[in-house]
């Protein structure tokens, strides 16, 4: 049985991933702020650690096969921008310091391209309570890509993957690397749950190592 850590894993996709990785047989080691909010059984463990502790983080990372990252700083935090930016740094420097080799970040859809060849976040109707965390999210993607000791994928969810879209679990989705896919009616979506489908996917195939992909309907 595998063992993979995931990050973030009480937040609204990180549950999701624990709860497919579970379902696929996997040993998760659940690293989130409060353990006891996680459920844990004969597959899943909780620890309570600080991501921003590096020496503590790599420590709890060390024996996984691979880290799962769904680190989000809070969309109402006041300081997002720079608790995202740095949160993701210093995961990315205990997963270094751990011997773990295999990362697969969560990003936002922001960073993704129109076919104008512009950055979603940049569009003038890009939601501006949105901006913090989806310039955080594009500037850790850039950040990441100088990266080349680790097998890291980022992730992009589609551009409508949210509460309104949880319950279904369709196993199918499309995948591109810097636009997003969209469907016939020109819609970006895709569940939480299929998001998830994707992350486990992509551990298991290792399909877009070292660089970014998104996945849609």
């Amino acid at each position: 049985m595998k063992k993979v850590a995931v990050i973030g894993a009480t937040g609204f996709v990180g549950s999701h991933v624990v709860k497919e990785l579970e379902n696929r047989g996997y040993a998760v080691e659940a690293i989130v702020r409060d353990a006891s909010k996680i459920g844990q059984n004969e597959k899943v463990t909780a620890k309570s650690v600080d991501v921003n502790n590096v020496d503590e983080l790599a420590e709890n990372l060390k024996g996984s096969d691979a880290v799962i990252s769904t680190f989000n700083a809070g969309w109402t935090n006041p300081n997002l921008y720079n608790d995202f930016l740095t949160g993701s740094e210093n995961i990315e420097k205990a997963v270094e310091k751990s011997g773990v080799k295999r990362l697969i970040v969560v990003g936002g859809a922001g960073s993704l391209y129109t076919p104008d060849n512009v950055q979603i976040v940049d569009t003038p109707d890009f939601p501006e309570a949105y901006k913090p965390g989806a310039t955080a999210a594009r500037d850790y993607l850039n950040k990441i890509k100088e990266n080349n000791t680790l097998d890291w994928t980022f992730f992009s969810p589609a551009i409508e993957m949210n509460q309104a879209n949880v319950g279904t679990r369709t196993g199918k989705y499309r995948t591109s690397l810097e636009i997003p896919v969209f469907d016939e009616n020109g819609r970006s979506i895709l569940s939480v749950e299929d998001v998830a489908v994707a992350l486990v996917d992509e551990l298991e195939q290792n399909n877009h190592i070292r660089e970014r992909f998104t996945a849609a309907y």
